[in-house]
């Protein structure tokens, strides 16, 4: 297997994957051979069938992790091993993608006010003020905050690119008097020990804590921030390029997700209103 893995690996760093993306990769193939307990390579097209089924069916795992075990198998029988599609049959899913659960800007207030000391408090702030990702977010570094040009430079995104975002006034002031009090070397959220970034999981669960005691239903996900992010500024007139370059996203289809959950003109009535009754 350890061969394997590497002529994997090889193929993968020449088409230039992201690290998270080969991680998740080489995780589907190492699960596959788990679950059969033989070398990858040795397997035939209807076993691996019905391991995808076993995920579906009986894991009942998500969608998008699905089709992200798919697209790992997919890579390494086609692209690793050469064999042609006919061979392996793993035909594409469709995929479904919910709309993003979006808080008011009152519920973001509340959000914030409900944190548990400054970093916590920061730690959202800086989430929603900006658009990042959690991986983003947990990995900022407090060499990449420009005041200067009030922007903050996100170093590697989700494609690999780098990319500017904004920096806010009133988070900049926040930052400040949170250097003076904590001074990071480094990472603007450390880890306890101070030797790393904070973890997405406790990233995560800082946000779930605090959504609870904000008494907020909706919003399950720390990702939910970024949502509100990119919908705010819709609703505020911002224009579809300026936050598809904010936000990252390689493709401006992406970022029109966001008009389905802006909220109506305020002047704009329903038609029922106008009805004689």
């Amino acid at each position: 297997m350890g061969m394997l893995r590497d002529r994997m690996i090889e193929e993968m760093t020449l088409r230039n994957f992201a690290p998270d993306t080969q991680k998740s990769y080489l995780y589907s193939v190492a699960r596959l051979a788990k679950y059969y307990g033989r070398a990858p390579d040795q397997l035939r097209q209807n076993e691996i069938r019905a391991f995808v089924l076993y995920l579906i069916n009986e894991r009942k795992l998500a969608p998008t992790t699905v089709t992200t075990v798919i697209a790992g198998l997919r890579f390494f029988y086609n692209q690793t091993l050469g064999w042609d599609e006919d061979k392996l049959f793993l035909p594409p899913r469709k995929i479904i993608k919910p709309l993003p659960e979006v808080l008011s800007p009152r519920e973001v207030a509340a959000l914030i006010g409900a944190a548990r000391g400054p970093k916590q408090r920061l730690l959202l702030m800086t989430a929603y003020s900006a658009g990042l990702r959690v991986k983003e977010l947990v990995n900022l570094t407090v060499q990449k905050i420009d005041p200067e040009l009030m922007m903050i430079h996100i170093e590697r995104s989700k494609d690999g690119k780098g990319r500017y975002t904004l920096l806010s006034h009133r988070l900049l002031a926040e930052l400040r008097a949170y250097w003076q009090r904590y001074q990071p070397a480094t990472w603007v959220f450390p880890n306890r020990a101070k030797d790393g970034p904070l973890s997405r999981t406790t990233a995560q669960h800082i946000y779930t804590a605090t959504r609870r005691r904000a008494g907020i239903e909706k919003g399950r996900g720390i990702h939910t921030l970024r949502a509100c992010f990119a919908t705010h500024l819709l609703q505020a007139g911002t224009d579809l390029r300026t936050i598809q370059l904010l936000m990252g996203h390689r493709s401006i289809l992406s970022t029109q997700r966001y008009l389905r959950l802006k909220q109506h003109n305020r002047d704009t009535v329903s038609p029922l209103d106008s009805l004689d009754l």
